[in-house]
């Protein structure tokens, strides 16, 4: 289903019924050079105002592409830079719905200082008030910077396209070969888009968003009355270790999940829950993905890779920016090794780490299978800072597979005699016993109850504040 392609009806499927106000509604072109003095240009080709979505303001900007296809000029710039700053001050979201034709050629170093107007509003705002993005028709050149400056970005599955290179400007390429532009590449290939979706649901998608994440950096009004059973036991979740999307959605309020960049780093999973009424953003681990049927349609290495890192940490930032306690789901058990992943790597892991040490909110560990070798320290553990580790009774932590660290320990040595040492092995090194018994692991908690333990541990953390050195900002992006 679509709706209307207006920027007016776009605005109106998203918002709240007969809440827009628009702003800046009788704002033209200045420019007269060209052809521009002849042509009109009603609101300058973008629509601004503000709104509300379930109740909670949000300020919204939808360029027209009837008007010079939507092109960013002069005032068309200043409206959006205009609405960013209303925005800041008031502490409410923003949403742009993009549909561009981008820099606006009749008007030459005015379009191009309009770009930079509107990075300039964007960087500002960026860690003080959620930005949303969705793209219905084409983004492309410098315009292409606007989505992947915002927090969470949404593209209509057929129509948009995302570029900064056309596919046909590539050498060696064509839009047949390879449609670079596409929402399938942008969402599967370069990570840059969360949800790919028809028009309606992207609507229905940013406004459930919206009702899950603050309005700003200072205040929550995300909080709602749980109606579902606090002590409400997961009876099976243990048969969800591999796709750990499906036990995230046993552990959450009504089972509701919403998961970001689901086509991208598909072995980690990321997206935000309630517990208690409270939006708690989930990381994890994942190995597998299971049809409605419970039938494995996709697997995966058990391993960190460089996409996943990066998914990860991008995520976890956006939390701490906005102080979503953070939850990981570990299940890991080595790096993944291969002359492509290595280029990118030890960066990524060294970003993922970083983001989890720095970070102040709330942060609590479930290790629910493996948890080996330097993997296990860099997803969210006690070392790095983890307020809370829980552990299932059947998770394994330690150096590595025992019968790997046996091979290694009785070099040399006959069949039995590295059975006996991966049993002796598994007992003293890997044991979730032996990790709790060094104080690594908080709780070892029989994986039903996982969901109680979460929501106490939260509502524990819940006035948790720390002093952090001081400092301008750190290095590792």
């Amino acid at each position: 289903m679509s709706t209307t392609t207006s920027a007016s009806g776009r605005i109106a499927a998203l918002l709240d019924e007969n809440s827009f106000v628009e702003i800046g509604a009788k704002v033209t072109a200045r420019s007269t050079d060209f052809t521009m003095k002849q042509a009109k240009t009603p609101s300058d080709g973008v629509v601004t105002g503000y709104g509300v979505i379930n109740g909670n303001l949000v300020y919204v900007y939808a360029q027209d592409a009837s008007v010079l296809g939507g092109s960013i000029g002069e005032m068309h710039a200043k409206k959006i830079a205009n609405l960013y700053d209303l925005a800041v001050k008031t502490g409410a979201p923003i949403i742009g719905l993009i549909d561009s034709a981008g820099l606006r050629l009749e008007e030459s170093c005015d379009a191009l200082n309009a770009f930079g107007e509107i990075y300039a509003a964007q960087a500002n705002a960026s860690g003080v008030i959620p930005q949303i993005t969705a793209i219905f028709g084409s983004c492309g050149g410098g315009l292409a910077l606007i989505p992947t400056l915002t927090d969470f970005t949404f593209m209509e599955e057929k129509n948009a396209k995302l570029f900064v290179n056309s596919p046909n400007a590539i050498e060696g390429n064509t839009v047949e070969k390879c449609n670079t532009a596409s929402a399938q590449f942008q969402s599967e290939e370069a990570g840059t888009v969360d949800v790919v979706a028809d028009e309606a649901t992207i609507f229905a998608q940013i406004r459930e968003l919206i009702c899950m994440i603050p309005s700003n950096c200072d205040t929550d009004t995300s909080f709602i009355e749980c109606e579902d059973d606090l002590n409400r036991a997961c009876e099976g979740i243990e048969n969800a270790v591999a796709d750990s999307s499906i036990a995230i959605s046993m552990i959450a309020d009504d089972n509701a999940f919403f998961e970001v960049k689901a086509a991208y780093a598909k072995d980690m999973v990321t997206g935000f829950i309630k517990l208690n009424g409270a939006t708690v953003g989930v990381v994890a681990n994942r190995t597998a993905i299971y049809d409605e049927e419970g039938k494995e349609v996709e697997k995966f290495d058990n391993v960190l890779s460089a996409k996943g890192c990066e998914k990860a940490a991008d995520f976890v930032n956006f939390c701490d920016a906005f102080e979503i306690p953070v939850l990981t789901l570990t299940n890991v058990a080595g790096f993944k090794a291969c002359k492509c992943a290595e280029k990118k790597l030890a960066k990524a892991a060294a970003k993922l780490t970083y983001v989890f040490a720095n970070a102040t909110v709330p942060t609590v560990n479930v290790i629910i299978g493996k948890a080996f070798g330097t993997t296990y320290s860099i997803m969210n553990s006690k070392a790095l800072g983890a307020d809370m580790t829980f552990a299932w009774d059947n998770a394994q932590i330690g150096m590595m597979d025992a019968k790997l660290a046996a091979k290694i320990i009785c070099d040399g040595q006959g069949a039995d005699a590295i059975d006996a040492c991966a049993k002796e092995y598994d007992a003293l090194q890997n044991s979730v016993d032996a990790a709790a018994a060094r104080g690594y692991v908080d709780t070892i908690i029989a994986p039903a109850d996982t969901r109680k333990y979460l929501i106490g541990a939260f509502d524990m953390l819940y006035t948790k504040a720390v002093d952090t050195v001081a400092k301008k900002h750190g290095t590792v992006l």
